[in-house]
């Protein structure tokens, strides 16, 4: 008789967590989730654990009782960032915590789907498609962010080679959608829509529905080849594109694009100005970077073994006005 799968997702309070346990809850399956303390759960009658991914005991209670189940960790903790800085709190969560997480697993006989970024993937200069690679390091790609997940990605990948881990990793490109406004893309979007962003730097990126990550996560888990990795990208977007597609869905006016010289000449005054109003900035010199280079992802082998078909972005940025406009009523 085949086992039941419990799911235990980390990061269960952020924006792809979340998704992935609404949707696993819409499914009536089984499983867990992993907050830190004081984080919201996104959804009542699921069973939650509070700790640290930095802190092996805090997710032993995870794997209680599951003796007679497939368990399957789909990993989704970590700290995403633009800042041009380091930030030794997100290397340890998104490196250390990974490690701790690969290693109960290990122990545990379960499952794990980690979810990477398309940014630990080198671009290998010019404009060639990016494929999935299993070679990963820090040295290969930009900005502290991408660092720590090339690391995570290559000590994963190694525990599958020396220690027999069963692991799938899931490349998402950026992510977008309802749910949360604990994101840059979804915050770039509220803030047109309210007409507080100036303008709008030239340039774009990879943009993907977070439903659609979600599902391809679970896929992964249930589908995915041990030791392989899968690109979740969509395709190309500008961000002009972007808040076109918001205005005719949501209103607005024309803004102005910037150059990218121009618009990092500018990242100090913008930098002061998020400081005094207590808001993230949405444009680093990184960022800005991220904007110019190569997000020639091809998701064909995702699509291919485990049937990942993201939808139109359109969809996707009306869905998360809608949302962003019931959550302000209600607020």
């Amino acid at each position: 008789m085949k086992k039941k799968t419990l799911y235990i997702v980390t990061g269960a309070a952020g924006h792809l967590g979340g998704t992935i346990v609404r949707l696993l809850h819409k499914r009536r399956l089984p499983v867990r989730g992993f907050l830190r303390l004081g984080e919201t759960p996104p959804v009542a009658g699921v069973p939650y654990v509070y700790g640290d991914v930095r802190d092996a005991d805090s997710l032993r209670p995870l794997f209680a009782d599951v003796m007679e189940e497939r368990v399957v960790v789909i990993h989704t903790a970590g700290i995403v960032g633009i800042a041009d800085a380091p930030d030794p709190v997100m290397h340890d969560v998104n490196v250390n915590g990974t490690s701790i997480v690969a290693s109960l697993c290990l122990e545990y006989g379960a499952r794990m789907v980690y979810v990477s970024s398309v940014h630990a993937i080198p671009e290998n200069g010019g404009l060639r498609v990016l494929t999935e690679t299993d070679s990963f390091s820090p040295d290969t790609v930009q900005g502290w962010y991408a660092k720590s997940k090339a690391e995570a990605t290559r000590n994963v990948l190694a525990a599958v080679r020396e220690k027999g881990l069963d692991a799938v990793v899931v490349h998402p490109s950026g992510i977008i959608g309802p749910f949360t406004e604990d994101n840059h893309l979804v915050q770039l979007i509220g803030d047109y829509i309210d007409g507080s962003l100036p303008a709008c730097v030239r340039g774009g990126y990879d943009f993907v529905d977070v439903r659609d990550v979600a599902a391809g996560c679970i896929a992964a888990a249930d589908k995915g080849r041990r030791g392989e990795c899968y690109i979740l990208s969509n395709r190309h977007y500008e961000v002009r594109e972007l808040l076109e597609i918001a205005r005719r869905c949501g209103g607005g006016r024309r803004l102005p694009v910037l150059p990218a010289w121009l618009a990092k000449a500018a990242v100090p005054v913008i930098d002061l100005y998020a400081r005094i109003s207590h808001r993230r900035p949405l444009y680093t010199a990184y960022s800005i970077d991220t904007l110019q280079s190569n997000d020639r992802f091809s998701h064909d082998k995702a699509t291919a073994e485990l049937g990942f078909f993201p939808r139109d972005i359109c969809r996707t940025v009306a869905d998360t006005i809608a949302w962003l406009r019931r959550r302000r009523v209600k607020a």
